[in-house]
Protein backbone atom coordinates (compact mmCIF):
# COMPACT_ATOMS: atom_id res chain seq x y z
CA UNK A 1 0.00 0.00 0.00
CA UNK A 2 1.47 3.27 -1.01
CA UNK A 3 1.10 6.42 1.13
CA UNK A 4 -0.78 9.36 -0.05
CA UNK A 5 1.90 11.48 0.83
CA UNK A 6 5.44 11.40 -1.33
CA UNK A 7 8.13 9.88 0.18
CA UNK A 8 6.21 7.83 3.02
CA UNK A 9 4.99 3.80 2.78
CA UNK A 10 2.37 2.67 5.31
CA UNK A 11 4.31 0.54 7.52
CA UNK A 12 7.82 1.27 6.08
CA UNK A 13 11.25 -0.48 7.45
CA UNK A 14 12.73 2.29 10.10
CA UNK A 15 14.44 4.56 7.71
CA UNK A 16 17.85 3.59 9.83
CA UNK A 17 17.28 0.49 9.27
CA UNK A 18 16.82 1.02 5.39
CA UNK A 19 19.99 3.52 4.79
CA UNK A 20 22.46 0.69 7.04
CA UNK A 21 25.39 0.32 4.75
CA UNK A 22 26.04 -2.73 2.86
CA UNK A 23 29.96 -2.38 2.31
CA UNK A 24 32.73 -1.16 4.23
CA UNK A 25 32.96 1.97 2.05
CA UNK A 26 29.57 3.53 2.94
CA UNK A 27 30.48 3.07 6.64
CA UNK A 28 30.38 6.93 8.28
CA UNK A 29 33.31 7.57 10.68
CA UNK A 30 35.21 5.24 12.71
CA UNK A 31 37.98 5.79 10.23
CA UNK A 32 40.76 4.78 12.63
CA UNK A 33 39.18 1.15 12.35
CA UNK A 34 38.79 0.89 8.34
CA UNK A 35 42.25 2.26 7.19
CA UNK A 36 43.90 -0.36 4.41
CA UNK A 37 45.05 -3.61 5.88
CA UNK A 38 43.54 -3.12 9.35
CA UNK A 39 41.69 -6.45 11.09
CA UNK A 40 38.33 -5.25 9.64
CA UNK A 41 39.03 -4.61 6.62
CA UNK A 42 41.29 -7.25 6.17
CA UNK A 43 38.09 -9.53 7.66
CA UNK A 44 35.85 -7.71 5.15
CA UNK A 45 38.30 -8.42 2.11
CA UNK A 46 38.95 -12.31 2.71
CA UNK A 47 36.66 -13.72 0.59
CA UNK A 48 38.73 -16.98 0.51
CA UNK A 49 38.99 -17.58 4.16
CA UNK A 50 42.97 -17.97 3.75
CA UNK A 51 44.12 -15.17 6.15
CA UNK A 52 42.09 -17.32 8.95
CA UNK A 53 39.36 -16.05 11.32
CA UNK A 54 40.07 -13.29 13.63
CA UNK A 55 37.05 -12.95 16.08
CA UNK A 56 36.32 -8.98 17.12
CA UNK A 57 34.54 -7.48 19.61
CA UNK A 58 33.32 -3.99 18.85
CA UNK A 59 32.89 -1.20 21.70
CA UNK A 60 31.47 1.50 21.64
CA UNK A 61 28.32 3.79 22.17
CA UNK A 62 24.96 3.70 20.70
CA UNK A 63 24.40 4.89 17.04
CA UNK A 64 28.05 4.67 16.30
CA UNK A 65 27.98 1.59 13.78
CA UNK A 66 28.45 -2.07 15.63
CA UNK A 67 25.85 -3.55 14.02
CA UNK A 68 26.90 -2.20 10.66
CA UNK A 69 30.30 -2.76 10.87
CA UNK A 70 29.27 -6.66 10.95
CA UNK A 71 26.80 -7.39 8.61
CA UNK A 72 29.30 -4.96 6.12
CA UNK A 73 32.01 -7.66 7.11
CA UNK A 74 29.66 -10.60 6.46
CA UNK A 75 28.21 -9.24 3.10
CA UNK A 76 31.94 -7.55 1.65
CA UNK A 77 33.68 -10.98 2.31
CA UNK A 78 30.30 -13.05 1.22
CA UNK A 79 30.38 -14.90 4.69
CA UNK A 80 27.45 -16.69 6.02
CA UNK A 81 26.21 -14.28 8.45
CA UNK A 82 24.02 -15.10 11.76
CA UNK A 83 23.09 -12.47 13.93
CA UNK A 84 21.41 -13.61 17.61
CA UNK A 85 20.68 -11.13 20.77
CA UNK A 86 22.40 -11.26 23.99
CA UNK A 87 19.13 -10.12 25.05
CA UNK A 88 16.92 -13.17 23.58
CA UNK A 89 19.47 -15.90 22.44
CA UNK A 90 20.69 -18.28 24.96
CA UNK A 91 23.17 -21.15 25.23
CA UNK A 92 20.89 -23.36 23.03
CA UNK A 93 20.99 -21.08 19.66
CA UNK A 94 24.70 -20.83 20.28
CA UNK A 95 25.67 -24.26 20.32
CA UNK A 96 23.05 -24.76 17.23
CA UNK A 97 24.78 -21.95 15.38
CA UNK A 98 27.99 -23.72 16.28
CA UNK A 99 26.80 -27.04 14.39
CA UNK A 100 25.39 -24.99 11.54
CA UNK A 101 28.23 -23.26 11.27
CA UNK A 102 30.75 -26.11 11.64
CA UNK A 103 28.14 -28.26 9.10
CA UNK A 104 28.60 -25.45 6.30
CA UNK A 105 32.28 -24.88 6.70
CA UNK A 106 32.69 -28.68 6.04
CA UNK A 107 30.39 -29.37 3.37
CA UNK A 108 30.43 -26.11 1.39
CA UNK A 109 33.73 -24.73 2.59
CA UNK A 110 32.01 -21.44 4.04
CA UNK A 111 33.10 -19.93 6.84
CA UNK A 112 30.43 -18.54 9.06
CA UNK A 113 29.75 -15.00 10.87
CA UNK A 114 28.30 -14.53 14.04
CA UNK A 115 27.38 -11.06 15.06
CA UNK A 116 26.74 -11.64 18.75
CA UNK A 117 24.29 -8.05 19.90
CA UNK A 118 24.94 -6.90 23.77
CA UNK A 119 27.32 -9.77 24.59
CA UNK A 120 27.56 -7.86 28.19
CA UNK A 121 24.15 -9.22 28.68
CA UNK A 122 25.49 -12.73 28.43
CA UNK A 123 26.33 -14.61 31.52
CA UNK A 124 29.32 -16.44 32.31
CA UNK A 125 28.27 -19.09 30.93
CA UNK A 126 26.13 -18.24 27.86
CA UNK A 127 30.07 -16.58 27.08
CA UNK A 128 31.67 -19.72 27.80
CA UNK A 129 29.50 -21.63 25.28
CA UNK A 130 31.25 -19.62 22.68
CA UNK A 131 35.04 -20.03 23.50
CA UNK A 132 35.20 -23.78 21.46
CA UNK A 133 33.70 -22.25 18.49
CA UNK A 134 36.28 -19.05 18.53
CA UNK A 135 39.13 -20.95 19.46
CA UNK A 136 38.73 -23.53 16.63
CA UNK A 137 37.82 -21.20 13.83
CA UNK A 138 34.57 -22.01 13.91
CA UNK A 139 32.63 -19.05 13.56
CA UNK A 140 33.93 -15.56 13.44
CA UNK A 141 32.65 -13.99 16.53
CA UNK A 142 31.72 -10.12 15.90
CA UNK A 143 30.81 -9.27 19.16
CA UNK A 144 28.65 -5.49 20.12
CA UNK A 145 28.74 -4.08 23.36
CA UNK A 146 28.36 -0.73 25.17
CA UNK A 147 29.87 -1.33 28.25
CA UNK A 148 33.29 -1.79 29.09
CA UNK A 149 35.10 -5.17 28.03
CA UNK A 150 37.42 -5.59 30.86
CA UNK A 151 34.21 -5.99 33.01
CA UNK A 152 31.59 -7.21 30.61
CA UNK A 153 33.56 -10.57 29.08
CA UNK A 154 34.92 -12.96 30.28
CA UNK A 155 39.09 -13.00 29.94
CA UNK A 156 39.20 -16.13 27.63
CA UNK A 157 36.68 -14.85 25.35
CA UNK A 158 38.64 -11.31 25.12
CA UNK A 159 42.62 -12.85 24.60
CA UNK A 160 40.59 -14.64 21.58
CA UNK A 161 39.38 -11.76 20.42
CA UNK A 162 40.45 -8.49 19.13
CA UNK A 163 39.35 -5.33 21.26
CA UNK A 164 38.33 -2.51 18.80
CA UNK A 165 36.70 0.59 20.24
CA UNK A 166 34.36 3.03 18.43
CA UNK A 167 34.27 6.13 18.53
CA UNK A 168 31.22 8.56 18.76
CA UNK A 169 30.40 9.96 15.28
CA UNK A 170 31.46 13.30 14.67
CA UNK A 171 29.01 16.60 13.33
CA UNK A 172 30.72 15.55 10.00
CA UNK A 173 30.08 12.01 10.03
CA UNK A 174 26.35 12.96 11.09
CA UNK A 175 26.41 15.15 8.11
CA UNK A 176 27.30 12.33 5.62
CA UNK A 177 24.69 9.87 7.02
CA UNK A 178 21.61 12.30 7.34
CA UNK A 179 22.96 13.92 3.44
CA UNK A 180 22.95 10.57 2.46
CA UNK A 181 19.28 9.78 3.38
CA UNK A 182 17.83 12.61 2.21
CA UNK A 183 18.76 11.61 -1.52
CA UNK A 184 18.75 8.04 -1.62
CA UNK A 185 16.48 5.75 -2.90
CA UNK A 186 16.66 3.40 0.37
CA UNK A 187 15.95 7.14 2.29
CA UNK A 188 13.91 10.24 1.73
CA UNK A 189 14.72 9.48 -2.40
CA UNK A 190 15.27 13.43 -2.84
CA UNK A 191 11.32 14.18 -2.30
CA UNK A 192 12.17 16.41 0.62
CA UNK A 193 14.18 19.82 1.03
CA UNK A 194 16.02 19.78 4.45
CA UNK A 195 16.22 23.40 5.64
CA UNK A 196 19.95 24.13 6.75
CA UNK A 197 19.16 24.78 9.97
CA UNK A 198 16.78 21.98 10.70
CA UNK A 199 19.73 19.94 9.37
CA UNK A 200 22.09 21.45 12.18
CA UNK A 201 19.53 20.92 14.82
CA UNK A 202 19.20 17.26 13.85
CA UNK A 203 23.16 16.39 13.76
CA UNK A 204 23.70 18.99 17.13
CA UNK A 205 20.60 16.74 18.80
CA UNK A 206 21.43 13.50 17.99
CA UNK A 207 24.67 13.57 20.11
CA UNK A 208 26.91 11.48 17.95
CA UNK A 209 24.13 8.44 17.38
CA UNK A 210 23.63 8.16 13.70
CA UNK A 211 20.24 6.15 14.27
CA UNK A 212 18.94 9.03 16.71
CA UNK A 213 19.62 11.26 13.52
CA UNK A 214 17.97 9.35 11.43
CA UNK A 215 15.16 9.06 13.54
CA UNK A 216 14.73 12.73 13.87
CA UNK A 217 14.90 13.02 10.04
CA UNK A 218 12.11 10.24 9.24
CA UNK A 219 10.02 12.06 12.50
CA UNK A 220 10.58 15.28 10.54
CA UNK A 221 9.94 13.65 7.12
CA UNK A 222 6.50 12.75 8.43
CA UNK A 223 5.51 16.11 9.96
CA UNK A 224 5.91 17.72 6.62
CA UNK A 225 4.56 15.82 4.40
CA UNK A 226 1.61 16.12 6.87
CA UNK A 227 1.42 19.52 7.08
CA UNK A 228 1.66 19.69 3.09
CA UNK A 229 -1.04 19.31 0.73
CA UNK A 230 -0.91 16.58 -1.07
CA UNK A 231 -1.99 18.86 -3.86
CA UNK A 232 0.01 21.86 -3.39
CA UNK A 233 3.05 21.24 -6.23
CA UNK A 234 5.98 21.88 -3.52
CA UNK A 235 8.50 19.73 -2.00
CA UNK A 236 7.77 19.30 1.62
CA UNK A 237 10.33 21.22 3.65
CA UNK A 238 12.08 20.06 7.24
CA UNK A 239 12.41 23.06 8.92
CA UNK A 240 13.59 23.75 12.19
CA UNK A 241 10.22 24.16 14.13
CA UNK A 242 9.29 20.68 12.61
CA UNK A 243 12.62 19.10 13.82
CA UNK A 244 11.99 20.77 17.19
CA UNK A 245 8.41 19.24 17.44
CA UNK A 246 10.08 15.61 16.85
CA UNK A 247 12.93 15.94 19.22
CA UNK A 248 12.28 18.05 22.37
CA UNK A 249 16.19 17.35 23.73
CA UNK A 250 19.71 16.16 22.98
CA UNK A 251 19.87 12.78 23.51
CA UNK A 252 22.63 12.35 26.77
CA UNK A 253 24.73 9.47 26.84
CA UNK A 254 24.50 8.37 30.08
CA UNK A 255 24.27 4.79 31.52
CA UNK A 256 24.21 4.74 35.36
CA UNK A 257 25.70 1.35 35.66
CA UNK A 258 28.53 1.62 32.95
CA UNK A 259 30.98 4.16 31.81
CA UNK A 260 29.84 7.05 31.28
CA UNK A 261 28.23 7.71 34.82
CA UNK A 262 32.10 6.95 36.07
CA UNK A 263 33.59 9.19 33.23
CA UNK A 264 31.15 12.39 34.06
CA UNK A 265 31.87 12.21 37.53
CA UNK A 266 35.09 11.79 37.21
CA UNK A 267 35.14 15.43 34.77
CA UNK A 268 32.57 16.88 37.35
CA UNK A 269 35.23 16.43 40.48
CA UNK A 270 38.39 17.38 38.33
CA UNK A 271 36.24 20.61 36.99
CA UNK A 272 35.42 21.44 40.62
CA UNK A 273 39.31 20.55 41.45
CA UNK A 274 40.48 22.83 39.18
CA UNK A 275 38.15 25.72 39.75
CA UNK A 276 36.29 26.02 36.17
CA UNK A 277 32.76 26.75 38.08
CA UNK A 278 31.43 26.33 34.31
CA UNK A 279 32.22 23.15 33.04
CA UNK A 280 31.37 22.14 36.52
CA UNK A 281 27.60 23.48 36.02
CA UNK A 282 27.59 21.44 32.82
CA UNK A 283 28.60 18.03 34.10
CA UNK A 284 25.86 18.73 37.37
CA UNK A 285 23.24 19.51 34.84
CA UNK A 286 24.34 16.00 32.23
CA UNK A 287 23.92 13.98 35.78
CA UNK A 288 20.64 15.60 36.43
CA UNK A 289 19.15 15.39 33.07
CA UNK A 290 20.41 11.88 33.07
CA UNK A 291 18.60 10.95 36.20
CA UNK A 292 21.59 10.41 38.44
CA UNK A 293 20.27 9.75 41.92
CA UNK A 294 21.16 13.19 43.68
CA UNK A 295 22.48 11.49 46.50
CA UNK A 296 25.40 10.31 44.57
CA UNK A 297 25.65 13.83 43.86
CA UNK A 298 25.60 15.11 47.15
CA UNK A 299 27.88 12.27 48.32
CA UNK A 300 30.78 13.70 45.95
CA UNK A 301 30.05 17.24 46.79
CA UNK A 302 30.22 16.39 50.92
CA UNK A 303 34.28 14.86 49.61
CA UNK A 304 34.93 17.54 47.66
CA UNK A 305 34.11 19.73 49.98
CA UNK A 306 36.94 18.34 52.24
CA UNK A 307 39.44 17.04 49.60
CA UNK A 308 39.88 19.16 47.26
CA UNK A 309 39.07 22.62 49.42
CA UNK A 310 39.51 21.26 52.90
CA UNK A 311 40.60 24.31 55.41
CA UNK A 312 41.15 27.03 52.51
CA UNK A 313 37.55 27.54 52.99
CA UNK A 314 35.95 25.37 56.03
CA UNK A 315 32.55 26.84 55.66
CA UNK A 316 32.46 24.20 51.87
CA UNK A 317 32.12 21.60 54.08
CA UNK A 318 28.62 23.21 55.68
CA UNK A 319 27.47 24.58 52.22
CA UNK A 320 27.79 20.74 51.30
CA UNK A 321 25.98 19.02 54.08
CA UNK A 322 23.40 21.82 54.10
CA UNK A 323 22.78 21.64 49.66
CA UNK A 324 22.51 17.66 50.46
CA UNK A 325 20.13 18.21 53.59
CA UNK A 326 17.80 20.67 51.20
CA UNK A 327 18.12 17.73 48.55
CA UNK A 328 16.94 15.54 50.88
CA UNK A 329 14.18 17.85 52.48
CA UNK A 330 13.10 19.47 49.01
CA UNK A 331 13.42 16.63 46.69
CA UNK A 332 14.51 17.28 42.30
CA UNK A 333 13.70 19.23 40.66
CA UNK A 334 14.25 21.68 42.96
CA UNK A 335 16.88 20.42 44.62
CA UNK A 336 18.80 21.49 41.60
CA UNK A 337 19.02 24.66 43.04
CA UNK A 338 20.80 23.84 46.04
CA UNK A 339 23.32 21.63 44.35
CA UNK A 340 24.02 24.58 42.04
CA UNK A 341 24.84 27.18 44.80
CA UNK A 342 27.08 24.25 46.21
CA UNK A 343 28.39 23.75 43.20
CA UNK A 344 29.24 27.39 42.48
CA UNK A 345 30.89 28.02 45.86
CA UNK A 346 33.01 24.82 45.45
CA UNK A 347 34.53 25.65 42.18
CA UNK A 348 35.15 28.99 43.17
CA UNK A 349 36.69 28.52 46.44
CA UNK A 350 40.12 28.40 47.34
CA UNK A 351 42.00 24.84 47.04
CA UNK A 352 43.63 22.69 49.54
CA UNK A 353 44.26 19.11 50.24
CA UNK A 354 46.57 19.87 52.80
CA UNK A 355 44.71 18.26 55.52
CA UNK A 356 43.63 14.60 54.02
CA UNK A 357 47.08 14.66 52.55
CA UNK A 358 48.15 15.12 56.49
CA UNK A 359 46.07 12.13 57.49
CA UNK A 360 46.81 9.87 54.86
CA UNK A 361 50.83 10.67 56.11
CA UNK A 362 49.80 9.97 59.04
CA UNK A 363 48.26 6.54 58.27
CA UNK A 364 51.45 5.74 56.62
CA UNK A 365 53.37 5.82 59.14
CA UNK A 366 50.51 3.98 61.71
CA UNK A 367 50.27 1.42 59.29
CA UNK A 368 54.57 1.11 58.93
CA UNK A 369 54.79 0.95 62.44
CA UNK A 370 55.49 3.87 63.54
CA UNK A 371 53.79 4.25 66.48
CA UNK A 372 55.88 4.67 69.94
CA UNK A 373 54.31 4.51 73.14
CA UNK A 374 51.96 7.52 74.57
CA UNK A 375 54.09 9.99 76.60
CA UNK A 376 53.05 9.03 80.68
CA UNK A 377 51.52 12.88 80.95
CA UNK A 378 49.03 12.21 78.30
CA UNK A 379 47.74 8.92 79.49
CA UNK A 380 44.44 8.20 80.90
CA UNK A 381 44.94 8.98 84.86
CA UNK A 382 41.46 8.26 85.80
CA UNK A 383 41.36 4.34 86.52
CA UNK A 384 42.78 2.71 89.92
CA UNK A 385 46.54 2.14 90.09
CA UNK A 386 47.42 4.77 86.77
CA UNK A 387 48.71 7.83 89.03
CA UNK A 388 51.06 5.12 90.88
CA UNK A 389 52.44 4.14 87.49
CA UNK A 390 53.00 8.06 86.72
CA UNK A 391 49.92 8.32 84.35
CA UNK A 392 49.37 11.83 83.86
CA UNK A 393 52.04 12.81 85.93
CA UNK A 394 53.59 16.10 84.84
CA UNK A 395 50.60 17.16 82.19
CA UNK A 396 50.57 20.79 81.47
CA UNK A 397 46.83 22.46 81.41
CA UNK A 398 46.94 24.64 78.27
CA UNK A 399 44.14 26.58 79.82
CA UNK A 400 45.53 27.75 83.05
CA UNK A 401 48.20 29.30 80.95
CA UNK A 402 47.82 32.85 79.87
CA UNK A 403 48.13 32.10 75.93
CA UNK A 404 46.38 28.65 76.28
CA UNK A 405 48.91 27.02 75.04
CA UNK A 406 52.87 26.03 76.08
CA UNK A 407 55.29 23.75 75.43
CA UNK A 408 54.89 20.64 75.85
CA UNK A 409 55.21 16.37 74.30
CA UNK A 410 52.66 15.80 72.91
CA UNK A 411 53.61 12.98 70.52
CA UNK A 412 55.24 9.53 71.22
CA UNK A 413 59.41 10.34 71.26
CA UNK A 414 59.97 8.18 68.22
CA UNK A 415 57.63 11.26 66.51
CA UNK A 416 58.92 14.64 67.85
CA UNK A 417 59.86 15.55 64.47
CA UNK A 418 57.32 14.65 62.47
CA UNK A 419 55.08 17.50 60.59
CA UNK A 420 52.14 16.12 58.75
CA UNK A 421 50.04 18.98 57.93
CA UNK A 422 51.59 21.76 55.47
CA UNK A 423 49.01 24.35 55.06
CA UNK A 424 48.66 26.17 51.76
CA UNK A 425 48.56 29.54 50.96
CA UNK A 426 45.22 29.51 49.80
CA UNK A 427 42.38 31.15 51.29
CA UNK A 428 41.96 30.62 54.87
CA UNK A 429 44.51 28.11 55.02
CA UNK A 430 47.11 31.48 54.56
CA UNK A 431 45.82 32.38 58.71
CA UNK A 432 46.00 29.19 59.78
CA UNK A 433 49.66 28.70 58.09
CA UNK A 434 50.62 31.61 59.72
CA UNK A 435 48.98 30.78 63.51
CA UNK A 436 50.41 26.88 63.12
CA UNK A 437 53.89 28.18 62.74
CA UNK A 438 53.66 30.34 66.39
CA UNK A 439 51.95 27.30 68.05
CA UNK A 440 54.56 24.63 67.12
CA UNK A 441 57.20 27.33 67.81
CA UNK A 442 55.89 27.74 71.59
CA UNK A 443 54.47 23.94 71.87
CA UNK A 444 58.32 22.51 70.81
CA UNK A 445 60.17 25.17 72.67
CA UNK A 446 62.04 25.81 69.54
Amino acid sequence: MVDSQPGLRSGATPLAVRMRPTSLDEVAGQKHLLTPGSPLVSLASDKTGEQGAVSVILWGPPGTGKTTLAQAIAHSSGRRFVELSAVSAGVRDVRQVMEEARTSRDLYGLSTVLFLDEIHRFSKAQQDALLPGVENGVIILVAATTENPSFSVISPLLSRSLLLTLETLSDEDLGVVVDRAVIDPRGLADRFRLDPEARAAIIRLASGDARRALTALEAGSVAAASSTPPDAGTQPVITTEIVSLAVDRALLRYDRNGDEHYDVISAFIKSVRGSDVDASLHYLARMIEAGEDPRFICRRIIVLASEDIGMADPQALLIAIAAADAVAYIGMPEGRIPLAQAVVHLATAPKSNAAYVALDAAIADVRAGKTGRVPKPLRDAHYPGAKRLGHGRGYKYPHDDALGVLAQQYPPDELTDVRYYAPTEHGHEREVSARLAKLRKIIRAR
